[in-house]
């Protein structure tokens, strides 16, 4: 089973929401969409499940065309950010209201229902309406009806945002698990980066409306084919500055400068952007070979596990994200290493620049 886009574009007035997109996801672990708010998630699942019509190109499911089948002809379940419910029935027959509908056996119905409110944590509210629960928990119901739906196609839409972290944290282990002896396709758009790694799969990075890389999650993570693909992926933001390489040396600055690694030796000498992620910078030197820079401290936040630190060097702002309490003055000069063996190399036409 796979859902393929062939040269999907969608269009609203004069601005282009999706730019031409090809990319087949298949129903082997979760396939997530991850880009920041207005990257294109939402249009994408919208046009997945038929709640809108691409402008051009083609969406083919399980091998058929259905891109222009509307959204009740197809069986698709769908979680949204902002939950919906039914408000005048219970929260027992807002779950099995997708069953009813296909004329399941009431033993079935009781029995699926009880399995995924126990999971979410909703049997005891399962006498009760929808505008007596909180939001979290309004928002459990919905997440619940779409589960106990047996679709082909299951399209979530940041739909643990509204909860608790710890519910949250125990659905991120939950939600693949449910869905891995389904046999459906899960799509499931996120803002955040470590959601995406923890719910593994495959990953499509998208940025204003294209899909910049997709693969392994994994392997979109540690190998970026673009600068724009390691933004995406990156919290806090990925460190991004343009440097020369220049006789086996990478040039920062005048000051700053160190021998290429010997992973990344086969680069020409030129211009490029270098890229590294702010647990790559830390207040303590990693290794021998780490590389010691120096900026002015513009924002410090302290928790009981992590330290971030916000610097100025030479008018570009950078990001420190280490662990334990390393405390760090504001407009004072801090000290920070350089993890040199995990830059990042691009060329100025954004692509990576790898062995």
């Amino acid at each position: 089973m796979s859902l393929v886009l062939k040269n999907v574009v969608k269009r609203v007035g004069t601005d282009t929401h999706i730019y031409d997109t090809s990319v087949e996801f298949k129903n082997d672990g979760f396939n997530v969409l991850l880009g920041t708010t207005l990257s294109g998630k939402t249009s994408l699942i919208q046009l997945m499940a038929g709640l809108e019509r691409p402008t051009s190109g083609e969406i083919w499911f399980d091998g058929k065309n259905v891109t222009r089948v509307p959204v009740q002809k197809r069986n698709v379940s769908m979680v949204h950010q902002q939950f919906i419910n039914y408000p005048n029935i219970s929260v027992f027959d807002n779950i099995a209201s997708p069953l009813r509908v296909v004329g399941l056996a009431r033993a079935a119905i009781d029995e699926r229902v009880g399995r995924v409110a126990e999971m979410l944590k909703l049997t005891p509210m399962l006498g009760r309406k929808p505008n007596e629960l909180s939001g979290g928990q309004q928002q459990r119901t919905a997440l619940a009806r779409a589960l106990v739906k047996d679709a082909d196609l299951v399209l979530l839409d940041e739909p643990l945002a509204n909860l608790d972290y710890k519910l949250r944290e125990e659905l991120r282990d939950e939600l693949p698990k449910l869905f891995a002896d389904r046999g459906c396709l899960v799509i499931y758009a996120t803002s955040e980066p470590a959601e995406a790694l923890s719910l593994g799969g495959h990953t499509a990075a998208l940025h204003n409306g294209a899909i910049t890389q997709y693969g392994e999650t994994s392997s979109v993570y540690r190998q970026p084919s673009t600068l724009r693909a390691a933004r995406v992926f990156s919290d806090p933001p990925i460190n991004a500055v343009p440097v020369e390489i220049r006789d086996g040396r990478v040039h920062l600055n005048r000051d700053v400068s160190w021998t290429i690694p010997a992973s990344q030796n086969h680069m020409p000498n030129g211009h490029y952007n270098m890229a590294i992620r702010a647990h790559r910078i830390t207040p303590t030197a990693p290794s021998a070979e780490s590389v010691k820079i120096s900026g002015c401290i513009l924002v410090t936040e302290l928790s009981g596990s992590e330290s971030v630190a916000h610097f100025d060097l030479n008018g570009k702002t950078w990001i420190s994200l280490s662990r334990g309490v390393h405390a760090k003055k504001v407009n004072e000069i801090g000290d920070f290493y350089l993890d040199v063996e995990h830059c990042m190399f691009f060329d100025l036409n954004d692509q990576r620049i790898v062995a």
